[in-house]
């Protein structure tokens, strides 16, 4: 098979349309790369080429020529695309999100004004600093239709009142998380997925795992405040910014709101103590963190 790909290229004169061929191909094997970086679903991408490159070099009239490996490789990748289904399923969901996040198909656009953000960084660091858990969701172009239903629907304008009496301990709608999208408030107190990811670091409680749990599947960003410890961290991409104060919050939630994707420079300085590609475990709405 490799060998038939590549004496196809021998035989074929390069033209522009195999520059633009070569372009597209490389950006998208850059974004796949991107997206998997750090994951499991990138040590799976290296012992799938692993199989790939033993299948190629025990083939008939190689040096390495072993007939019963070979077959039974050959047998292995004949299921290989269904496997890759399965283990690259979030690495799809996540590049086809990105997709319909390009400035061309974009579906909506976010409506929340500085004065909502400014809101939120103030109602974040008031938390923190008594300190009070939080988590607040802010959606990206991706709706949370099933996490809204899981919690009490509230469609409320963003205010800085609102989200301290949402977050006071004591009251019916503090268990759980609030999510923000379209300049409303539109529900409180929902249930959101956790990672069940093992290597994600043991300092991290039920709601820091729900944080990443919700960001490996969608495209929004998750403000989790530590009802021990007093921290403000956002979760984006299933990894978590380092500790943050109100200014490198509302530098985050900005940028967030404004270009409608995560933000990249969070994102090469974020942290999981694990990777980003965990399975889910029970919905959550407390917290040991």
């Amino acid at each position: 098979m490799i060998d038939n790909l590549l004496l196809g290229w021998a035989n074929t004169a390069f033209g522009w349309r195999d520059a633009i061929d070569i372009l597209i191909m490389s950006i998208l094997i850059y974004e796949v790369g991107m997206l998997i970086r750090g994951t499991r679903a990138m040590q799976s991408l290296i012992g799938v080429v692993v199989v790939v490159l033993a299948y190629w070099v025990t083939a008939p009239g190689k040096p390495m020529y072993l007939m019963t490996v070979h077959r039974i490789l050959g047998n292995v990748l004949f299921y290989a695309p269904f496997a890759i289904i399965v283990l690259f399923q979030t690495a799809i969901r996540r590049t086809l999100a990105r997709l319909g996040r390009t400035p061309l198909l974009r579906l909506h656009n976010h409506e929340m004004t500085q004065r909502m953000i400014d809101d939120v960084v103030r109602c974040a660091a008031a938390l923190a600093a008594r300190p009070t858990g939080a988590l607040i969701v802010v959606e990206g172009d991706q709706a949370l239709r099933d996490q809204v239903e899981s919690g009490v629907r509230l469609d409320s304008e963003i205010s800085y009142d609102l989200l301290m009496s949402i977050f006071t301990p004591g009251t019916l709608l503090h268990d759980g998380a609030a999510i923000v999208g379209d300049g409303r408030i539109r529900a409180a107190s929902c249930f959101l997925q956790v990672t069940s990811d093992p290597r994600l670091s043991r300092e991290y409680g039920s709601r820091h795992r729900a944080a990443i749990g919700l960001t490996e599947e969608y495209d929004c960003l998750v403000v989790v405040v530590s009802e021990e410890r007093g921290e403000i961290r956002v979760a984006t991409e299933g990894r978590f910014s380092p500790t943050l104060d109100a200014e490198g919050l509302r530098a985050l939630l900005t940028a967030h709101v404004h270009s409608g994707a995560p933000r990249r420079a969070a994102g090469s300085r974020a942290t999981r103590g694990g990777s980003a590609g965990g399975h889910k475990g029970s919905a959550s709405r407390t917290d040991a963190a």
